[in-house]
């Protein structure tokens, strides 16, 4: 025999059911946008109350397709054979896993997982038949929401399933990089080691400038983790204390400039994309540029006279490679490539590498000379220790 709190309970139960009921009811004489907007704001009121608020797939709604869009840093590529087996697979068994999303500040709804489930609802016509132009949507906590989780949120998916290219999550860690965060919390946030943060660094060409015992873009106290981008006002007004560590204090003759004072950082330096050409025209771009001596020379020519505040940042830097960092600086000088496309230097024959680290040294010997400093060899220089980041 039910006792009274068994008794209570199938009484609230009969209770919803009859409520619902007339919920059911009501919906399904409402025209087909207004039943999803209902059905979506019911969702959220109960995911509101639910003991698992928590966690994202507690709650699951249909957005329409044109409010949800791609995020910019997404290092997951699917060959097509697999794009295919997956638009096979929702065709055939449906949406079994939800797109990743935050809700971005243009009022849109970001892709952080899921990139190419949202593909497949957009450009299949069956499966975007289907499901009437809408995808199925679940939003990170709110709390979770900063870009760096974002791009944290986005690879860790990735990672989990083994899938992602090494170009993108290089230029990723060198975002990370820029926004402070120490290799720790990399490590931590990603799920990756710091041996395997270190290789992504010197991937981008910029290991030591952005390790976190050469380099950051600003200022830290130790043991503490700082807000994005905090900027030096002006050297000699920094107070250096045993708290504050910067870098290379070891060498007085390094000059030091803020990010925001780099002309190659203005230039596009530091871009992954460059407008209207491919990752292999900008490549192949980079290698005629190279190998073009004369070009190349013009082109050093103008980064040691014009950009004054790069070359004295990067140049004065014993423990960075100065070929690469110039090869990379000339190209984007002349032509605007960014140094993501640094790649084109393994197109240029072994002979041809030589010329150009040869022609680098030459006009960072020149820059030296012209600032009364110590001419670099070759090995000072040290583009052996990264060779292929051009």
């Amino acid at each position: 025999m039910p006792n009274n709190a068994d008794l209570q309970q199938l009484e609230r139960y009969q209770e919803v059911r009859e409520k619902l009921g007339d919920i059911i009811d009501l919906i399904d004489t409402m025209p087909f946008s207004e039943q999803i907007d209902t059905i979506n704001h019911i969702k959220l009121e109960i995911h509101s109350i639910s003991p698992f608020k928590k966690e994202p797939v507690d709650c699951v709604i249909w957005e329409k397709q044109e409010n949800v869009v791609a995020n910019e840093y997404n290092p997951n590529k699917v060959a097509p054979p697999e794009m295919k087996l997956l638009a096979h697979s929702i065709h055939k068994d449906g949406y079994t896993q939800p797109i990743v999303t935050w809700p971005n500040d243009k009022g849109q709804i970001e892709v952080i997982d899921g990139f190419h489930r949202n593909r497949v609802g957009k450009e299949n016509e069956q499966v975007r038949e289907r499901i009437h132009g809408y995808l199925p949507v679940v939003k990170i906590n709110i709390d979770r929401q900063d870009k760096n989780d974002r791009i944290a949120s986005t690879i860790r998916h990735n990672r989990a399933r083994g899938k992602h290219t090494v170009d993108s999550m290089s230029d990723i860690i060198l975002e990370l990089k820029a926004r402070n965060w120490k290799n720790a919390r990399i490590a931590r946030e990603l799920g990756m080691d710091e041996d395997e943060i270190l290789r992504l660094c010197q991937i981008t060409g910029l290991a030591d400038l952005f390790s976190d015992e050469e380099f950051s873009r600003s200022w830290d106290i130790e043991n503490t983790e700082q807000p994005d981008f905090i900027p030096l006002d002006e050297f000699t007004d920094f107070d250096e204390s045993e708290q504050v560590r910067t870098v290379n204090t070891d060498d007085e003759t390094r000059i030091f400039h803020k990010w925001e004072d780099w002309e190659c950082q203005k230039a596009g330096f530091y871009e992954s994309s460059f407008p209207g050409k491919t990752k292999e025209e900008c490549e192949r771009e980079y290698a005629e540029f190279l190998s073009d001596l004369d070009l190349f020379a013009e082109a050093m020519q103008g980064v040691i006279t014009k950009w004054k505040y790069s070359c004295e940042h990067y140049l004065t830097n014993q423990a960075m490679n100065r070929i690469a960092w110039m090869g990379q600086a000339a190209m984007c000088y002349a032509t605007g490539i960014p140094a993501a496309f640094r790649g084109g230097f393994n197109l240029l024959s072994e002979k041809q590498q030589q010329a150009a680290d040869e022609k680098a040294l030459e006009y960072i010997n020149k820059w030296l000379a012209i600032n009364n400093r110590e001419q670099a060899t070759m090995e000072q220089a040290n583009p052996g220790r990264q060779s292929t980041i051009y």
